[in-house]
């Protein structure tokens, strides 16, 4: 790979012109080894439980006696009903499949293989022995045969739970799964406090059940929604935070009168004609209405008094957002940055969810207090789930940091490139061969560091969880206290990465000096990093906010003629949930691109002051930004000198540099 041992520091001497983007060597290559090691041990995780016939459990499926479906078995020494010839049985079935464990993450149920699943309905043991005559498909113990269905004592033991649910196959995996998933609606109001009426929660789940096509159009809504914003922030990004502002405003309004009018149009309904079985849903209904439309007046009251506060520094962003829309005209592959990102992470997830399923069935054969088999890890190697576990944080980590490395690298060259007509052909694919030629090590150095954060935030909040009810009040206080305080730490750095990524892409130093260049610069230049990341952060809040606002209107109008209020609940929340997560991603990518434009312009102005030979990179309407920023500033504290001290040093570098 040509790579240097490390790269020089970006604090130059202030004789020597500084320039970006020359001095290319590798940054961090022992944390690159150390992150191949970490893969390889990974990859090593998935061929054991592959190697150790861990597959052929995990798809055709085993019963209660360790015998794999759809296939011969040899006998297990000590385990009765083991080594049995399940040839013509490749389906796997539980006698109770809504007996769930959630402790151990496994159904609480005796498993059998059998040669089909009960399509219907089976309510008596009568239609149990004649499912078994008509398919061949013994749906009892072994040791019973069907002719004793119906005769033996042990029928009540050996046999399904009445009545047995119709199920299909799960394809590719071969287990009867339940068609109707009331059976888990019902496991799941024992974990559900709040719901004081059952019958409520069945008509939450049957809610989504039936608006499900719905559902999905909505999501569907909410993606486009999010490709045209990102469209529109391009082209009219001088007015679109007044456009923003407006429709958010409207938006808020509008979903808070639909919600007002439909609950004054329920409340005068007449009573007499509703049926004294329907008169309960009927009040849930009303009273739902009214929590819904209560809930919106007051998200919009303190929408509105948030927007009446930061009026005067709207007009700050907009020169910004207009930097921005330039770097996404000539960059227009930074659109589909987080497809890219999904994808792969998509791609990893699929394959640690399998490595962990297979995990799941290595080990050997043992037999617990029932009598039936499990399969479980001796010795070290039982440790394995562990370092899984982390695989999961470290590389999903460096797949995001491998994204922020790019599109930082990417708005770099765009930035410090002065003759925009000269930018490579392909910035982005540019950024990702700069990115995998030199600076894998600095990623893996920086999702490692935040893996060490994360790692302890999940074991406190599983304690938390395990804990719940049984610690007293100060211990879930300092409990809670650290949590909060591990996701600020957590939220704090990976702003500081991102920002780190950036001087690596500018300077090629490693993490650490990259990561100290760029604290200095942003405490430096404290105010004009609280006043964008405020303004600007809050401005693409509502680009969110409108996504989320738009797509819940959509809702409320398609189920609208769903007259049963109260199942609008769960939909609606998923769909506004899954909304959010899209426009987070794609508006997240535009944040991306405003806080390495402010870095870069940072770092040009402490290196360069304008003098031949030491000229601006930046552009004029990005220096017209900061200095309306200074003067909304300098207002804003009356003419303080604080204000002005806290710029200063920027200006003052310039000339140092």
């Amino acid at each position: 790979m040509g790579c240097c041992s490390s790269a020089s520091s970006a604090a130059q001497s202030s004789k020597r012109e500084w320039k970006p983007l020359e001095d290319r060597s590798c940054t961090d290559i022992p944390w690159l080894l150390l992150f191949i090691l970490f893969c390889i041990g990974m990859g090593f995780i998935c061929g054991f439980s592959i190697a150790t016939g861990a597959a052929a459990r995990l798809v055709s499926g085993y019963d209660s006696y360790g015998n794999i479906c759809g296939q011969k078995n040899t006998k297990l020494e000590g385990i009765p009903n083991s080594g049995m010839d399940h040839t013509q049985r490749k389906y796997v079935f539980f006698l109770d499949p809504c007996n769930l464990d959630l402790i151990n993450r496994k159904i609480k149920s005796v498993a059998l293989c059998v040669a089909a699943c009960p399509r219907q309905e089976l309510k008596t043991l009568s239609d149990v022995q004649k499912f078994a005559e008509m398919n061949g498909s013994a749906l009892c113990s072994y040791n019973l045969k069907p002719s004793e269905y119906t005769t033996s004592s042990k029928s009540s033991v050996l046999c399904p739970k009445l009545p047995v649910p119709a199920s299909a196959p799960i394809p590719f995996f071969h287990r009867c799964a339940p068609v109707n998933i009331s059976c888990y609606a019902k496991f799941a109001e024992a974990l559900i406090t709040f719901v004081s009426d059952n019958s409520v929660l069945h008509r939450l789940i049957s809610g989504v059940m039936t608006n499900k096509e719905i559902i999905l159009g909505l999501c569907l809504l909410s993606l486009v929604l999010s490709m045209i914003l990102m469209v529109i922030i391009r082209y009219i990004s001088r007015v679109l935070v007044w456009i923003l502002t407006i429709l958010v405003i409207l938006g808020a309004l509008g979903g808070t009168g639909v919600l007002w009018w439909l609950y004054a149009k329920q409340r005068r309904s007449p009573k007499e004609t509703v049926i004294p079985e329907q008169l309960q849903i009927a009040e849930d209904n009303l009273r739902a209405l009214l929590i819904y439309a209560i809930s919106a007046t007051v998200f919009t009251v303190i929408l509105f008094l948030i927007m009446l506060v930061m009026r005067k520094r709207v007009a700050l962003t907009i020169a910004l957002f207009h930097v921005a829309g330039k770097v996404f005209i000539h960059l227009p592959l930074l659109v589909f940055q987080p497809f890219w990102t999904f994808f792969a992470l998509v791609l990893f997830w699929v394959y640690w969810i399998m490595t962990l399923l297979f995990l799941g069935t290595t080990g050997s054969a043992v037999q617990n207090d029932q009598g039936f088999v499990e399969f479980k890890i001796t010795g070290p190697l039982q440790y394995m789930w562990w370092y899984h576990v982390v695989g999961l944080i470290w590389i999903s980590e460096f797949i995001l940091a491998c994204q922020q490395m790019t599109v930082a690298g990417a708005v770099v060259t765009y930035y410090f490139t002065r003759d925009k007509r000269n930018l490579p052909f392909t910035p982005i694919l540019a950024s990702v061969n700069r990115l995998i030629r030199y600076h894998l090590g600095t990623v893996a150095k920086g999702s490692f560091i935040i893996t060490l954060v994360k790692i302890p935030r999940m074991i406190l909040m599983y304690i938390h969880s395990q804990l719940k009810g049984k610690e007293n009040a100060c211990a879930r206080c300092v409990l809670k206290s650290c949590i909060c305080c591990l996701w600020c730490l957590e939220k704090c750095l990976n702003y500081l990465n991102q920002n780190a990524y950036t001087a690596t892409a500018i300077n090629s130093t490693n993490f650490c000096t990259s990561a100290k260049d760029a604290f200095v610069i942003l405490v430096e230049n404290a105010l004009r990093v609280a006043t964008i990341n405020t303004v600007g952060d809050f401005m693409l809040f509502l680009g969110k906010v409108l996504i989320v606002c738009s797509t819940g209107l959509a809702g409320i109008m398609l189920l609208n003629y769903q007259q049963d209020y109260t199942v609008w609940v769960l939909p609606l929340i998923i769909v506004c949930l899954f909304a959010f997560l899209v426009a987070h991603c794609f508006l997240s990518i535009y944040e991306m691109v405003v806080d390495v434009l402010f870095l870069c312009f940072a770092i040009d102005t402490k290196y360069n002051d304008g003098s031949p030979g030491r000229e601006f990179y930046m552009d004029k309407v990005l220096m017209e930004f900061v200095e309306n920023s200074r003067k909304a500033m300098k207002e804003a504290g009356k003419g303080g000198v604080a204000d002005a001290r806290e710029l200063k040093p920027m200006a003052s570098g310039a000339s140092s540099a």
